[in-house]
C-alpha cells in the first residue's frame, strides 16, 4: 500500500501571529523610511520608532521560522517517506503563483505608466530610481526566481521578492540533504549537515563578506537565509530536548521576557549594527519558546486573537503586494503637492504622515486579502494539479518502515 510522504500538520497558531505582525512591521518599515515620504512630509509618523525603521530584519525571522515549519513537516513524522520531487512541487505552488502576478502586475504598470508618458493628475511625476533596474534581464531572472543569487546587483522588480527566490532554493538545498539523510538513514547526518550549513553561512558572512550590518539581499541573501534557515530546522530538534514540567506561569514569564528581547535587540539595531549579525538567533529563541509551551499563561492567548490570525494566514501576500501599494502612494502623494500636506500638519505635526502610513498599511491589508482568496489558494491547487502527479505526495523509494539512527 502507497503510503502518503507527507501529511499537512496542524498549524501552530501563535506561530501564524508572529509571522502576520512581522509582515506588518515589515511594511510599516518600508513606508516611513522610502525617500519620496521623506522627502514629502516635514514631520515623522507618531509611530516612527527604533523597532520599526529596523522593521526590515524581521526577514530574518521569516526565515528562521521557514526552517521551523519545514523540520516539523518533514523530519519529525516524515522521516524515510520523503520525496523531493513532491516537496518541490508543493514548495513551488506555494510561492511562485503570488509571485509570478506581481511580477506581471508591476510590468503592466511600467507599460501603463510609459504610455501615458508619466502625467499623472495633471503633474509629471518622476519614477523612483529603483524603477529603471526593471529591464527585460532582469524580468527573465524573476520567471526562474534567480533575480537573487547574485546575477545582478540590484534589486528589482517586485524588491521584497529577493527573499522568495533565496527561500525557493534554500527549499532545495533542504530537500536535497534530507534525500541524503535518508539514503544514509540517518538524521544525525542531517542535523550535522544543517548546523554546519547554518554556522558556516554565517562565519563567512561576518568575516568574509563583512557588511556593517545583516542587509545583504541581491548578493549574498542565500547564505543569509541558509543561516536563518537551518538555524529554525535546529530549534525544532533543540525544544525537544526541552523538560515539559514547568508551570504555565514560568513558561509565560519566559515568552514575554524572550518577546520583549526580541523588539529591544531589532530596536537596538539601529545604534549597533553590527548586532544585527545575532538577530537569527534571538529569533530562533523566540519562536522555539511559542513552539515549546504552547499552554503558557499569557502571550499565546494575546497571539491566538482573531485579528492576529488573520494576519498570519494572509502574511506572504502582505509581504508580496505592500511594495506595489507603496509604489502606487508614492505617485499619489507626488501629485497631491506640499499644500494638503501642510493643511493636515497645521491641525498636529506628524498627522499628515501618520495618515500616510494608515493609508498604505489600510491597502495592502485590503489587497492581501484579495490575492490571498484569489491567487494563493487556487493558484497554488492549480499548480499542484499541473505540475504534480497528484495533489497529494507519493512515497518515496526508502521503506516506510525503516527508522532513523540517532
Amino acid at each position: 500500500m502507497t503510503v502518503p510522504a507527507h501529511r499537512e500538520k496542524a498549524h501552530v497558531l501563535t506561530l501564524d501571529s508572529i509571522r502576520g505582525i512581522a509582515a506588518v512591521t515589515v511594511v510599516i518599515h518600508h513606508v516611513i523610511l522610502m525617500p519620496t515620504f521623506l522627502a514629502a512630509f516635514p514631520n515623522h509618523a507618531w509611530i516612527d520608532c527604533a523597532f520599526f525603521r529596523s522593521g526590515g530584519f524581521l526577514v530574518d525571522l521569516f526565515f528562521v521560522l521557514s526552517g521551523m515549519v519545514m523540520s516539523l513537516s518533514y523530519l519529525q513524522t516524515d522521516f524515510g517517506r520523503f520525496s523531493l520531487r513532491d516537496f518541490m512541487v508543493r514548495r513551488f505552488a506555494r510561492v511562485y503563483p503570488l509571485h509570478i502576478v506581481m511580477l506581471l502586475v508591476l510590468l503592466l504598470f511600467r507599460l501603463v505608466r510609459i504610455g501615458l508618458g508619466l502625467a499623472v493628475a495633471g503633474a509629471v511625476v518622476s519614477s523612483p530610481a529603483a524603477f529603471e533596474v526593471n529591464n527585460g534581464y532582469s524580468f527573465f531572472l524573476n520567471i526562474f526566481l534567480l533575480h537573487s543569487l547574485g546575477f545582478v546587483q540590484y534589486l528589482n522588480w517586485n524588491a521584497p521578492s529577493w527573499s522568495i527566490s533565496v527561500e525557493f532554493y534554500t527549499y532545495l538545498v533542504f530537500g536535497l540533504l534530507l534525500l541524503a539523510a535518508q539514503r544514509l538513514n540517518s538524521l544525525a547526518w542531517f542535523y550535522f549537515a544543517a548546523a554546519t550549513l547554518a554556522i558556516g553561512s554565517w562565519f563567512v558572512l561576518t568575516t568574509v563578506v563583512a557588511t556593517p550590518q545583516l542587509d545583504v539581499q541581491f548578493d549574498w541573501g542565500l547564505l543569509r537565509c541558509f543561516t536563518s534557515f537551518f538555524l529554525g530546522v535546529l530549534t525544532v530538534r533543540a525544544v525537544r530536548a526541552l523538560p515539559r514540567d514547568i508551570s504555565p506561569a514560568l513558561q509565560g514569564a519566559v515568552q514575554f521576557a524572550v518577546v520583549a528581547a526580541a523588539v529591544t535587540h531589532v530596536s537596538l539595531t539601529e545604534a549597533y549594527p553590527w548586532i544585527s549579525y545575532l538577530a537569527p538567533v534571538t529569533f530562533a529563541v523566540l519562536l522555539g519558546s511559542l513552539l515549546a509551551f504552547p499552554g503558557a499563561a499569557l502571550v499565546p492567548a494575546m497571539l491566538t486573537i482573531k485579528p492576529l490570525l488573520w494576519l498570519g494566514q494572509r502574511s506572504y501576500s502582505i509581504y508580496m503586494v505592500h511594495a506595489f501599494v507603496v509604489l502606487l502612494a508614492e505617485y499619489f502623494v507626488k501629485a497631491l503637492g506640499a499644500r494638503p500636506i501642510a493643511a493636515l500638519d497645521s491641525i498636529c505635526p506628524g498627522l499628515a504622515t501618520t495618515l500616510n502610513v494608515t493609508i498604505v498599511v489600510a491597502a495592502v491589508l485590503v489587497l492581501s486579502n484579495l490575492t490571498y482568496r484569489y491567487v494563493e489558494l487556487p493558484g497554488g491547487r492549480v499548480l499542484r494539479r499541473a505540475v504534480g502527479r497528484t495533489p497529494g505526495f507519493s512515497s518515496s523509494q526508502a521503506a516506510p518502515s525503516a527508522r532513523p539512527s540517532n
